[in-house]
Protein backbone atom coordinates (compact mmCIF):
# COMPACT_ATOMS: atom_id res chain seq x y z
CA UNK A 1 0.00 0.00 0.00
CA UNK A 2 1.17 3.52 -0.78
CA UNK A 3 0.38 4.98 2.61
CA UNK A 4 2.12 6.59 5.55
CA UNK A 5 4.94 4.37 6.82
CA UNK A 6 5.86 4.57 10.47
CA UNK A 7 9.36 3.37 11.22
CA UNK A 8 10.57 2.35 14.65
CA UNK A 9 13.35 4.89 14.98
CA UNK A 10 12.97 4.72 18.77
CA UNK A 11 11.47 1.99 20.95
CA UNK A 12 8.33 3.99 21.66
CA UNK A 13 5.72 3.28 18.99
CA UNK A 14 3.60 6.09 20.38
CA UNK A 15 6.32 8.69 19.83
CA UNK A 16 6.95 7.38 16.30
CA UNK A 17 3.28 7.72 15.51
CA UNK A 18 3.18 11.28 16.85
CA UNK A 19 6.18 12.31 14.78
CA UNK A 20 4.76 10.78 11.63
CA UNK A 21 1.30 12.23 12.10
CA UNK A 22 2.68 15.67 12.89
CA UNK A 23 4.13 15.73 9.38
CA UNK A 24 0.65 15.61 7.90
CA UNK A 25 -1.10 17.65 10.59
CA UNK A 26 -4.71 18.56 9.76
CA UNK A 27 -4.58 17.41 6.14
CA UNK A 28 -6.29 14.05 6.56
CA UNK A 29 -4.25 12.25 3.91
CA UNK A 30 -1.27 10.06 3.32
CA UNK A 31 1.81 12.29 3.21
CA UNK A 32 2.57 13.54 -0.25
CA UNK A 33 4.19 16.65 -1.62
CA UNK A 34 2.21 19.82 -1.02
CA UNK A 35 -0.61 20.08 -3.52
CA UNK A 36 -1.57 23.10 -5.46
CA UNK A 37 -5.16 24.15 -4.94
CA UNK A 38 -7.46 22.67 -7.56
CA UNK A 39 -10.26 24.84 -8.88
CA UNK A 40 -13.79 23.89 -7.92
CA UNK A 41 -15.39 21.61 -10.50
CA UNK A 42 -17.47 23.41 -13.05
CA UNK A 43 -20.92 22.21 -13.99
CA UNK A 44 -20.68 19.99 -16.97
CA UNK A 45 -22.52 17.44 -18.99
CA UNK A 46 -21.37 13.87 -18.68
CA UNK A 47 -18.30 12.99 -20.72
CA UNK A 48 -18.05 9.48 -22.04
CA UNK A 49 -14.52 9.58 -23.39
CA UNK A 50 -11.27 9.39 -21.47
CA UNK A 51 -9.69 12.79 -20.89
CA UNK A 52 -6.72 13.39 -23.22
CA UNK A 53 -4.41 14.48 -20.39
CA UNK A 54 -4.31 10.95 -18.98
CA UNK A 55 -2.08 8.22 -20.27
CA UNK A 56 -3.76 4.87 -20.47
CA UNK A 57 -3.14 2.74 -17.40
CA UNK A 58 -3.13 -1.03 -17.44
CA UNK A 59 -6.02 -1.74 -15.10
CA UNK A 60 -9.08 -3.94 -14.93
CA UNK A 61 -12.08 -2.26 -13.34
CA UNK A 62 -13.77 -3.69 -10.27
CA UNK A 63 -16.21 -6.48 -10.96
CA UNK A 64 -19.72 -6.73 -9.52
CA UNK A 65 -18.42 -9.31 -7.06
CA UNK A 66 -16.11 -6.73 -5.58
CA UNK A 67 -12.81 -8.11 -6.87
CA UNK A 68 -10.27 -5.47 -7.88
CA UNK A 69 -7.29 -6.58 -9.95
CA UNK A 70 -4.49 -4.23 -10.94
CA UNK A 71 -1.93 -5.25 -13.52
CA UNK A 72 1.61 -4.74 -12.21
CA UNK A 73 3.19 -3.78 -15.52
CA UNK A 74 2.65 -1.14 -18.15
CA UNK A 75 2.61 2.66 -18.26
CA UNK A 76 1.23 4.62 -15.35
CA UNK A 77 -0.54 7.95 -15.08
CA UNK A 78 1.64 11.05 -15.07
CA UNK A 79 2.46 12.09 -11.52
CA UNK A 80 1.99 8.53 -10.25
CA UNK A 81 2.76 5.81 -9.64
CA UNK A 82 -1.03 5.60 -9.99
CA UNK A 83 -2.43 2.53 -11.74
CA UNK A 84 -6.05 3.74 -11.79
CA UNK A 85 -7.11 6.39 -14.33
CA UNK A 86 -8.42 9.67 -12.98
CA UNK A 87 -10.96 9.98 -15.81
CA UNK A 88 -13.38 7.33 -17.06
CA UNK A 89 -17.00 6.73 -17.99
CA UNK A 90 -18.31 5.97 -14.49
CA UNK A 91 -21.80 5.14 -15.74
CA UNK A 92 -20.78 2.15 -17.85
CA UNK A 93 -22.74 -0.98 -16.95
CA UNK A 94 -25.14 0.73 -14.53
CA UNK A 95 -28.75 -0.43 -14.37
CA UNK A 96 -30.91 2.59 -13.52
CA UNK A 97 -34.36 0.96 -13.42
CA UNK A 98 -36.03 2.07 -10.21
CA UNK A 99 -33.77 5.06 -9.61
CA UNK A 100 -34.92 8.65 -9.08
CA UNK A 101 -33.98 10.04 -12.49
CA UNK A 102 -33.77 13.65 -11.30
CA UNK A 103 -31.21 12.65 -8.68
CA UNK A 104 -29.43 10.38 -11.15
CA UNK A 105 -29.07 13.18 -13.68
CA UNK A 106 -27.70 15.61 -11.10
CA UNK A 107 -25.14 13.07 -9.85
CA UNK A 108 -23.94 12.04 -13.31
CA UNK A 109 -23.57 15.63 -14.47
CA UNK A 110 -21.75 16.64 -11.27
CA UNK A 111 -19.31 13.71 -11.51
CA UNK A 112 -18.65 14.47 -15.16
CA UNK A 113 -15.59 12.71 -16.55
CA UNK A 114 -14.06 11.77 -13.19
CA UNK A 115 -13.49 8.13 -12.30
CA UNK A 116 -15.57 7.50 -9.20
CA UNK A 117 -18.88 6.65 -7.63
CA UNK A 118 -21.76 8.64 -6.15
CA UNK A 119 -24.42 7.19 -3.87
CA UNK A 120 -27.44 9.31 -2.93
CA UNK A 121 -29.92 7.99 -0.37
CA UNK A 122 -32.94 9.15 1.61
CA UNK A 123 -31.98 9.21 5.32
CA UNK A 124 -35.63 9.02 6.37
CA UNK A 125 -36.19 5.64 4.71
CA UNK A 126 -32.87 4.11 3.64
CA UNK A 127 -33.85 4.09 -0.02
CA UNK A 128 -30.97 4.46 -2.46
CA UNK A 129 -32.09 7.06 -4.99
CA UNK A 130 -29.14 6.63 -7.32
CA UNK A 131 -25.94 4.65 -7.43
CA UNK A 132 -23.46 5.89 -10.04
CA UNK A 133 -20.75 3.35 -10.87
CA UNK A 134 -22.37 0.33 -9.29
CA UNK A 135 -19.30 -1.83 -9.76
CA UNK A 136 -17.35 0.37 -7.38
CA UNK A 137 -20.19 1.11 -4.96
CA UNK A 138 -20.97 -2.59 -4.52
CA UNK A 139 -17.36 -3.72 -4.52
CA UNK A 140 -15.02 -4.77 -1.74
CA UNK A 141 -14.44 -1.24 -0.50
CA UNK A 142 -11.54 1.14 -0.07
CA UNK A 143 -9.62 2.65 2.82
CA UNK A 144 -11.93 5.27 4.36
CA UNK A 145 -9.12 7.77 4.91
CA UNK A 146 -10.28 10.58 7.21
CA UNK A 147 -14.00 9.82 6.90
CA UNK A 148 -13.36 7.26 9.67
CA UNK A 149 -13.00 10.19 12.08
CA UNK A 150 -16.78 10.58 12.29
CA UNK A 151 -17.24 7.14 13.86
CA UNK A 152 -14.22 7.70 16.13
CA UNK A 153 -15.68 11.00 17.34
CA UNK A 154 -18.98 9.28 18.15
CA UNK A 155 -17.09 6.53 19.99
CA UNK A 156 -15.15 9.06 22.05
CA UNK A 157 -18.31 10.92 23.00
CA UNK A 158 -20.20 7.70 23.76
CA UNK A 159 -17.44 6.57 26.14
CA UNK A 160 -17.16 10.09 27.63
CA UNK A 161 -13.48 10.06 26.76
CA UNK A 162 -14.16 13.54 25.42
CA UNK A 163 -16.88 16.03 26.29
CA UNK A 164 -18.26 18.85 24.13
CA UNK A 165 -15.91 21.30 25.83
CA UNK A 166 -12.88 18.96 25.98
CA UNK A 167 -9.68 20.21 24.39
CA UNK A 168 -7.06 17.53 23.92
CA UNK A 169 -3.48 18.60 24.53
CA UNK A 170 -1.51 18.14 21.32
CA UNK A 171 2.11 19.05 21.82
CA UNK A 172 2.28 22.67 22.93
CA UNK A 173 -1.36 23.45 22.16
CA UNK A 174 -4.92 22.25 22.68
CA UNK A 175 -7.73 21.50 20.24
CA UNK A 176 -11.45 20.78 20.51
CA UNK A 177 -13.55 18.34 18.51
CA UNK A 178 -15.23 20.93 16.29
CA UNK A 179 -11.92 22.28 14.99
CA UNK A 180 -10.44 18.77 14.67
CA UNK A 181 -13.36 17.55 12.54
CA UNK A 182 -13.54 20.69 10.42
CA UNK A 183 -9.83 20.62 9.62
CA UNK A 184 -9.43 16.82 9.74
CA UNK A 185 -6.64 16.89 12.31
CA UNK A 186 -4.81 13.57 12.35
CA UNK A 187 -2.94 14.18 15.60
CA UNK A 188 -6.20 14.78 17.48
CA UNK A 189 -7.84 11.56 16.28
CA UNK A 190 -4.71 9.46 16.74
CA UNK A 191 -4.57 10.69 20.33
CA UNK A 192 -8.29 10.01 20.84
CA UNK A 193 -7.89 6.52 19.40
CA UNK A 194 -5.05 5.73 21.80
CA UNK A 195 -7.13 6.95 24.73
CA UNK A 196 -10.07 4.77 23.68
CA UNK A 197 -8.06 1.67 22.81
CA UNK A 198 -8.66 -0.70 19.93
CA UNK A 199 -11.43 -2.77 21.55
CA UNK A 200 -13.70 0.21 22.18
CA UNK A 201 -12.96 1.76 18.78
CA UNK A 202 -13.79 -1.54 17.07
CA UNK A 203 -16.95 -2.07 19.14
CA UNK A 204 -18.46 1.23 18.05
CA UNK A 205 -17.25 0.86 14.47
CA UNK A 206 -19.14 -2.43 14.17
CA UNK A 207 -22.17 -0.85 15.82
CA UNK A 208 -22.09 1.89 13.17
CA UNK A 209 -21.98 -0.66 10.34
CA UNK A 210 -18.34 -1.34 9.50
CA UNK A 211 -17.51 -4.88 8.44
CA UNK A 212 -21.08 -5.77 7.42
CA UNK A 213 -23.33 -5.15 4.44
CA UNK A 214 -25.17 -1.86 4.60
CA UNK A 215 -27.86 -2.94 2.16
CA UNK A 216 -30.70 -5.41 2.28
CA UNK A 217 -30.69 -8.00 -0.50
CA UNK A 218 -28.69 -5.86 -2.92
CA UNK A 219 -27.11 -8.26 -5.42
CA UNK A 220 -23.34 -8.09 -5.53
CA UNK A 221 -22.89 -5.94 -2.41
CA UNK A 222 -19.79 -6.69 -0.34
CA UNK A 223 -19.36 -6.19 3.44
CA UNK A 224 -16.06 -4.36 3.35
CA UNK A 225 -13.51 -5.22 6.05
CA UNK A 226 -12.66 -4.22 9.60
CA UNK A 227 -9.44 -5.53 11.18
CA UNK A 228 -9.58 -7.88 14.15
CA UNK A 229 -6.47 -6.38 15.75
CA UNK A 230 -4.66 -3.04 15.73
CA UNK A 231 -2.92 -2.40 12.39
CA UNK A 232 0.73 -3.38 12.23
CA UNK A 233 1.45 -0.04 10.59
CA UNK A 234 0.95 2.52 13.33
CA UNK A 235 -1.48 0.70 15.60
CA UNK A 236 -4.82 2.13 16.70
CA UNK A 237 -3.65 5.70 16.08
CA UNK A 238 -3.29 5.08 12.37
CA UNK A 239 -6.64 3.30 12.30
CA UNK A 240 -8.47 6.21 13.93
CA UNK A 241 -6.81 8.93 11.85
CA UNK A 242 -6.40 7.31 8.42
CA UNK A 243 -8.62 4.21 8.53
CA UNK A 244 -5.60 1.91 8.26
CA UNK A 245 -6.55 -1.68 7.26
CA UNK A 246 -10.27 -0.81 7.00
CA UNK A 247 -12.17 -1.31 3.75
CA UNK A 248 -15.23 0.95 3.62
CA UNK A 249 -17.87 0.86 0.92
CA UNK A 250 -19.78 3.94 -0.26
CA UNK A 251 -22.97 2.27 0.97
CA UNK A 252 -21.59 1.89 4.50
CA UNK A 253 -20.67 5.57 4.65
CA UNK A 254 -24.09 6.52 3.25
CA UNK A 255 -25.87 4.44 5.91
CA UNK A 256 -23.89 6.06 8.75
CA UNK A 257 -24.42 9.56 7.36
CA UNK A 258 -28.13 8.77 7.12
CA UNK A 259 -28.26 7.77 10.79
CA UNK A 260 -26.63 11.06 11.79
CA UNK A 261 -29.01 13.00 9.55
CA UNK A 262 -32.16 11.36 10.92
CA UNK A 263 -31.33 11.33 14.61
CA UNK A 264 -29.89 7.86 15.15
CA UNK A 265 -31.79 5.27 13.10
CA UNK A 266 -29.49 3.02 11.08
CA UNK A 267 -31.60 1.77 8.17
CA UNK A 268 -30.85 -1.07 5.85
CA UNK A 269 -30.20 0.59 2.53
CA UNK A 270 -32.59 -0.70 -0.12
CA UNK A 271 -32.27 -0.31 -3.86
CA UNK A 272 -35.57 -0.70 -5.75
CA UNK A 273 -35.02 -2.12 -9.23
CA UNK A 274 -38.32 -1.16 -10.87
CA UNK A 275 -41.30 1.14 -10.38
CA UNK A 276 -43.36 -1.55 -8.68
CA UNK A 277 -40.66 -1.94 -6.01
CA UNK A 278 -40.55 1.85 -5.62
CA UNK A 279 -44.32 2.00 -5.09
CA UNK A 280 -44.24 -0.80 -2.55
CA UNK A 281 -41.07 0.29 -0.77
CA UNK A 282 -41.12 -0.17 3.02
CA UNK A 283 -38.20 1.02 5.24
CA UNK A 284 -36.34 -1.62 7.24
CA UNK A 285 -34.50 -0.66 10.42
CA UNK A 286 -31.22 -2.43 11.10
CA UNK A 287 -30.83 -0.95 14.60
CA UNK A 288 -31.20 2.27 16.53
CA UNK A 289 -27.98 3.96 17.55
CA UNK A 290 -27.72 5.69 20.91
CA UNK A 291 -26.29 8.85 19.38
CA UNK A 292 -29.23 11.27 19.43
CA UNK A 293 -27.65 13.36 22.17
CA UNK A 294 -24.24 13.26 20.49
CA UNK A 295 -25.29 14.50 17.06
CA UNK A 296 -25.51 18.16 18.15
CA UNK A 297 -21.91 17.81 19.38
CA UNK A 298 -20.37 16.44 16.18
CA UNK A 299 -22.54 18.39 13.75
CA UNK A 300 -20.74 21.74 14.27
CA UNK A 301 -17.48 20.11 13.15
CA UNK A 302 -19.13 18.54 10.12
CA UNK A 303 -20.82 21.83 9.25
CA UNK A 304 -17.53 23.59 9.88
CA UNK A 305 -15.76 21.32 7.40
CA UNK A 306 -18.02 22.73 4.68
CA UNK A 307 -18.16 26.31 5.90
CA UNK A 308 -14.46 26.88 6.60
CA UNK A 309 -12.58 23.56 6.56
CA UNK A 310 -11.47 20.77 4.26
CA UNK A 311 -14.85 20.51 2.48
CA UNK A 312 -15.29 24.20 1.68
CA UNK A 313 -15.79 23.41 -2.02
CA UNK A 314 -19.18 21.94 -1.10
CA UNK A 315 -20.37 25.23 0.36
CA UNK A 316 -23.81 26.20 -0.92
CA UNK A 317 -26.68 28.52 -0.04
CA UNK A 318 -28.10 25.76 2.16
CA UNK A 319 -26.47 24.08 5.15
CA UNK A 320 -24.43 20.94 4.43
CA UNK A 321 -22.65 18.74 6.97
CA UNK A 322 -19.93 16.34 5.90
CA UNK A 323 -16.47 14.85 6.21
CA UNK A 324 -13.69 14.56 3.64
CA UNK A 325 -11.02 11.87 3.31
CA UNK A 326 -7.84 11.69 1.22
CA UNK A 327 -5.24 8.93 1.09
CA UNK A 328 -3.81 6.31 -1.27
CA UNK A 329 -4.14 2.54 -1.43
CA UNK A 330 -2.52 0.02 -3.77
CA UNK A 331 -1.26 2.77 -6.10
CA UNK A 332 -4.72 4.34 -6.26
CA UNK A 333 -5.38 7.81 -4.89
CA UNK A 334 -8.70 8.13 -3.03
CA UNK A 335 -10.93 11.12 -2.41
CA UNK A 336 -13.99 10.67 -0.16
CA UNK A 337 -16.82 12.91 0.96
CA UNK A 338 -19.81 11.79 3.02
CA UNK A 339 -22.52 14.38 3.63
CA UNK A 340 -26.15 15.37 4.14
CA UNK A 341 -28.04 18.62 3.74
CA UNK A 342 -28.97 20.00 7.13
CA UNK A 343 -31.93 22.21 6.36
CA UNK A 344 -35.05 22.25 4.22
CA UNK A 345 -38.00 19.92 4.22
CA UNK A 346 -36.30 17.06 2.41
CA UNK A 347 -32.91 15.67 3.35
CA UNK A 348 -30.54 13.67 1.20
CA UNK A 349 -27.30 11.84 1.88
CA UNK A 350 -24.64 12.30 -0.81
CA UNK A 351 -21.47 10.18 -0.76
CA UNK A 352 -18.74 10.71 -3.34
CA UNK A 353 -15.70 8.46 -3.86
CA UNK A 354 -13.03 9.42 -6.40
CA UNK A 355 -10.28 7.05 -7.52
CA UNK A 356 -7.32 7.72 -9.77
CA UNK A 357 -4.22 9.88 -9.68
CA UNK A 358 -3.30 12.94 -7.67
CA UNK A 359 -6.49 14.94 -8.49
CA UNK A 360 -8.61 12.34 -6.65
CA UNK A 361 -8.78 14.09 -3.25
CA UNK A 362 -11.42 14.72 -0.61
CA UNK A 363 -11.84 18.46 -1.31
CA UNK A 364 -12.62 17.70 -4.97
CA UNK A 365 -15.11 15.01 -3.90
CA UNK A 366 -16.74 17.63 -1.65
CA UNK A 367 -17.00 20.02 -4.59
CA UNK A 368 -18.73 17.36 -6.67
CA UNK A 369 -21.19 16.62 -3.85
CA UNK A 370 -21.88 20.33 -3.51
CA UNK A 371 -22.64 20.42 -7.22
CA UNK A 372 -25.19 17.61 -6.74
CA UNK A 373 -26.97 19.63 -4.05
CA UNK A 374 -26.87 22.79 -6.17
CA UNK A 375 -28.27 21.09 -9.25
CA UNK A 376 -31.13 19.57 -7.27
CA UNK A 377 -31.77 22.86 -5.51
CA UNK A 378 -32.14 24.61 -8.86
CA UNK A 379 -34.82 22.05 -9.71
CA UNK A 380 -36.58 22.78 -6.38
CA UNK A 381 -36.05 19.15 -5.42
CA UNK A 382 -35.77 19.85 -1.69
CA UNK A 383 -39.10 21.66 -1.65
CA UNK A 384 -40.94 18.60 -2.93
CA UNK A 385 -42.91 16.42 -0.57
CA UNK A 386 -42.54 12.66 -0.56
CA UNK A 387 -45.47 10.78 -2.15
CA UNK A 388 -47.73 8.86 0.22
CA UNK A 389 -46.25 5.45 -0.40
CA UNK A 390 -45.96 2.77 2.31
CA UNK A 391 -42.45 4.13 2.89
CA UNK A 392 -43.70 7.66 3.52
CA UNK A 393 -46.43 6.48 5.89
CA UNK A 394 -44.13 4.28 7.93
CA UNK A 395 -41.17 6.65 8.03
CA UNK A 396 -43.38 9.48 9.27
CA UNK A 397 -44.12 7.36 12.35
CA UNK A 398 -40.60 6.12 13.12
CA UNK A 399 -38.30 8.85 11.92
CA UNK A 400 -37.03 11.49 12.49
CA UNK A 401 -36.37 12.89 15.95
CA UNK A 402 -34.28 15.95 15.17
Amino acid sequence: MNRLQVYSVIPSIRLSLILALAAVLSFGATPVRKRRAHPAPVRRTVVTTTAPVVRRAVVRKASFTGTRTVAPAGPVIAGGPWFEPTYADSTQGDNIDGEDLDVRRAAVEALGSFNGSIVVSDPATGRILTMVNQRVALGSGFQPCSTVKVSVALAGLSEKTIQPSTKLRLGAGKMDLTYALAHSNNYYFATLGEKLGFEKVAYYAHMFGYGEKAGLNIPGEQPGHYPSAPPKNGGVGMLTSFGEEISQTPLQLAALMGAIANGGTLYYLQYPRNQAEVNGFVPQIKRRLDIEGLIPVIKPGMRGAVEFGTAHRARDDGAIAGKTGTCSENHTHLGWFGSFNDDGGRKLVVVVLLTGGRPAIGPLAAGIAGDVYRRLGEKHYFAKTNPMTPAALISSQICCRN
